[in-house]
């Protein structure tokens, strides 16, 4: 197989894939709304579930985006260091987002910024966002793809608190961050929450969050335990799905930390709405593919 035909394969593939999650949110998305509606008893808020489920059916019939801000193309590689295409990635996938925006269609949210124009297709200075991590002696590559909404996970927050606040400054930030903003994010959310070095760190890490499945835990125990207390305040505040009120505010908690400087603890909170389009794809050296994510997903979907 020619190079020409590789770079064919691997820009084809994550066009399609970024059309079907545009259209088609992920197994765990779904599975996790599908416990909340059935946890639910106001009648409000059933409603919203129910509008919720039929836009999702709508979408997958119709083969339309599940919203109509379609949101800035977001990229998180995990490669290998021996993947044979490594070399062209990024060129790659800027490619693929054009060849979706056109063919999906997504609505073209890239606008340069003080020149303020729109580009028309996606792409711009640093658009797509493209973030990686190198895996050594891995002939892989996983690209994990996000649809970031201008409504709720591209407006983060992050500051760096006095380290004598200590983690109960994290939750107080978090908490006030979500009874300021989270209404209007479109709820159930799923909530990222890093907490590191400095604000850059903090608010990389909460974007990392949100890209860890749902209904997953920090490996660590304390961790673990703030993403449970935390989804418990959250919900306690009942604002609902779409802010009208209920049970479930949150689908989840997702936390992510680094080491951080003695003087510093750095906060940062994303969220993303209860249309959390987010995928990963993986491919072999050969350019097979396996995604856990949507179990519908195939080429020419």
């Amino acid at each position: 197989m020619t190079v020409k035909e590789k770079q064919k394969i691997i820009n084809d593939t994550i066009a399609a894939f970024i059309n079907y999650i545009a259209v088609h949110l992920p197994d765990d998305v779904v599975s996790r709304l599908e416990e909340l509606r059935a946890a639910e008893n106001d009648p409000a808020a059933l409603s919203i579930y129910d509008m919720m489920f039929e836009n999702m059916r709508l979408a997958a019939e119709l083969n339309r985006p599940s919203c109509q801000d379609t949101g800035f193309v977001q990229f998180r590689i995990e490669c290998g260091s021996r993947f044979p295409m490594i070399h062209y990635l990024e060129d790659l996938l800027r490619n693929a987002v054009i060849k979706a925006t056109h063919e999906t269609p997504l609505r073209p949210n890239a606008v340069e910024t003080f020149d303020e124009y729109n580009t028309g297709d996606n792409t711009g200075t640093g658009a797509p966002s493209i973030s990686w991590s190198i895996i050594p002696d891995w002939d892989g590559c996983a690209i994990s793809t996000y649809l970031a909404g201008g409504g709720c996970s591209l407006p983060g927050h992050a500051a760096v608190l006095m380290p004598g606040e200590g983690y109960e400054g994290v939750v107080k930030f978090v908490l006030d961050r979500i009874a300021e903003y989270g209404p209007n994010a479109c709820p159930p959310l799923l909530v990222g929450v890093g907490i590191a070095n400095s604000v850059d760190t903090a608010a990389q890490l909460s974007k990392k969050a949100l890209f860890r499945p749902v209904g997953s835990h920090s490996p660590n125990a304390k961790a673990a335990e703030m993403e449970q207390l935390l989804e418990d305040g959250i919900n306690a505040m009942g604002i609902g799905p779409q802010g009208m009120g209920g049970k479930a505010s949150v689908m989840g908690v997702n936390i992510e930390s680094a080491a951080r400087h003695t003087a510093t603890l750095g906060v940062g909170v994303s969220f993303g709405c209860w249309t959390h389009r987010r995928g990963k794809i993986v491919f072999d050296r050969d350019l097979n593919f396996t995604t856990d994510t949507h179990s519908g997903f195939t080429i020419g979907q």
